[in-house]
Parts: structure tokens; C-alpha cells; sequence
């Protein structure tokens, strides 16, 4: 079968994309490796609407709701090749089947790299944190920390404080700027030059965080910014071009959430630095109305 518009990612961005397509009667396939990068959290929040709701639930319900209407098909499994052809698109699953479509949209999502610090890996999403928008009312009120792992740490250092008193953890590596240490001075926030070595308590849970020197500190969550990596190469093929983002490249696209490679569209946190639930959300919305207008309109 030959669809209108083939979706790669069944997430927020790749759902609410299908469902716009869905609703203009669009021949629509989602194709789905089941590997969302918001898998290691319990909760969504900040999500309007869905608030405390784990992700795996939204994504199920938003499936259910996908599947009741008749152009919509399912794949999961793994988009492993994806190349212009004959005026559409290829798409090559990981079992060797392929699929065309007019159109293509990405939402491929990322991939998270976590400092090379035992222990992150085990407790991320749960104490080991990216977003205090997302996650920092549950852990309010008490000791917090800011691995810095990126120029831009310092930036969540000073955020941070209005979820509760924060430590921020240079790892000899991210000294603050004379500026910025006046900012998280004012902000009351205490900057440490000793790294931290190992964290305390059994993972998820963090109790503290053990420093270079033997000192042990209590905190309640752990904040890093992870360098961030395409999850797919599928963009690559094509040959989207990319934006260097401020922790990794993002595919490059304008207002349409259109890439540089014609009939290509991408959504979600694979075209964008800023990502939460409501942003993938609404840029899926957005590739799946423009993919839909690219097909109606010269």
C-alpha cells in the first residue's frame, strides 16, 4: 500500500501528527519502535490535561483513540533505512519490509549521554533529573543538586532555587563566570569545586552524593543537562541538514517544521533544543497539518 503520509516515532509529536492527518482522511502509517525517550520517567507533568499520567499510558490511550479511525494503520518495529525514491519515500524495517509514502515525518526523537559518573544511568528520570519544569515539584522543599556537565549548567543552577536550596556541582570543569557567580549568589545558591565521585542510596533513590574529598552531602534529586544524540539515522540518510544545538544537533527546520529535504518533516524533541511533553506535542500537530498541506497545495 502506498500512503499519504508514513509517521517514524509513536510518541507525543508522532501521535498528535497522525491524528491530524487522521482527522483530514489522509492514509496515514505510524511506524514505532516502542522506545521513547521519556521511558525511564513514572510520570508526565506539565502536560495539560495529562498531568501525573504515566507516558506509556497517554501514548496507549492516544493509540486507542488513533485506532478509530479507518486510515490509520500500525508498525512497530524498527525504521532502520529511509531513502527519496520515484518521487515518495522508502522506508526499510529492521525485518526487511518496506513501506512508501508520499510524505515523511520524523519524529524520531533523542537519545540521552549521561556524564561517565556510576550511578546516573540507574536513577534517571527518577532522582537523576533533566527539567525542574517537568519534575521539580515532586522533589520541592528540599536539598537539590546541578551536576554541571555543559557550559549551560550554570543556567539551571539559577533556575533551580525556586523548587528548593541548591547545590551547584562545578566537577572542576564549569567554573561560573564572575557574573554568573554573582547571579547564583543572589539566588543563594552554593557553588562546590570539589567533584562528586559517587552517589548515595539505593537506585532510583538518592540520598546524597559522596565528594573527591570524602565529604558526603544530602540531597533529595540530581539535576544534569545530558548531551543529546539523534535516536535514529534516518535524517542523516536523507540528507537533512542539522543546527547545532546547545547540547547537540537538532534537524534543521523552518516554520512548517519542514527539513531541508522536500516532502521530509520532523517533529518532537529531534527538531527542536527545547522539549517537554507540550512542545513535542504541539510540533507534531504543526508537521502533520503542513504535511497534510503539502499534499493539497502546490
Amino acid at each position: 500500500m502506498h500512503y499519504d503520509v508514513i509517521i517514524i516515532g509513536g510518541s507525543f509529536a508522532g501521535l498528535s501528527a497522525a491524528m491530524q492527518l487522521a482527522r483530514a482522511r489522509r492514509q496515514v502509517l505510524l511506524v514505532d519502535a516502542a522506545r521513547p525517550r521519556n521511558r525511564y520517567a513514572a510520570h508526565a507533568h506539565g502536560f495539560l490535561g495529562q498531568d501525573g499520567v504515566p507516558p506509556h499510558e497517554i501514548v496507549a490511550n492516544a493509540r486507542a483513540q488513533l485506532a478509530r479511525y479507518p486510515t490509520v494503520s500500525f508498525l512497530d518495529g524498527e525504521a532502520i533505512q529511509a531513502l527519496a525514491q520515484d518521487g515518495g519515500f522508502t522506508v526499510v524495517m529492521a525485518g526487511g519490509e518496506q513501506v512508501r509514502g508520499a510524505r515523511l515525518i520524523l519524529a524520531t526523537g533523542m537519545r540521552d549521554e549521561l556524564p561517565p559518573l556510576p550511578g546516573l544511568q540507574a536513577r534517571w528520570g527518577q532522582t537523576v533529573l533533566h527539567c525542574p519544569y517537568c519534575h521539580g515539584f515532586e522533589v520541592a522543599g528540599e536539598p537539590l543538586g546541578v551536576l554541571a556537565a555543559h557550559p549551560m549548567s550554570v543556567h539551571q543552577a539559577m533556575l533551580l532555587p525556586d523548587w528548593g536550596p541548591t547545590t551547584y556541582f562545578t566537577q572542576g570543569q564549569f567554573e561560573p563566570s564572575p557574573e554568573d557567580a554573582r547571579h547564583l549568589g543572589a539566588r543563594g545558591v552554593h557553588v562546590e569545586r570539589t567533584p562528586v565521585v559517587a552517589l548515595l542510596g539505593d537506585a532510583p533513590a538518592l540520598t546524597g552524593v559522596v565528594l573527591a574529598d570524602g565529604r558526603e552531602l544530602p540531597l533529595r534529586a540530581l539535576f544534569v543537562a545530558s548531551r543529546v544524540h539523534m535516536a535514529s539515522p534516518l535524517a542523516g540518510q536523507l540528507g537533512c541538514e542539522f543546527d547545532e544545538g546547545p547540547l547537540g544537533p537538532v534537524i534543521r527546520v523552518d516554520d512548517m517544521k519542514q527539513t531541508t529535504v522536500p516532502g521530509v518533516f520532523a517533529a518532537g524533541d529531534a527538531s527542536t533544543p527545547m522539549s517537554n511533553a507540550t512542545l513535542a506535542s504541539a510540533s507534531g500537530v504543526m508537521a502533520g497539518v503542513c504535511a497534510h498541506r503539502s499534499l493539497v497545495m502546490p
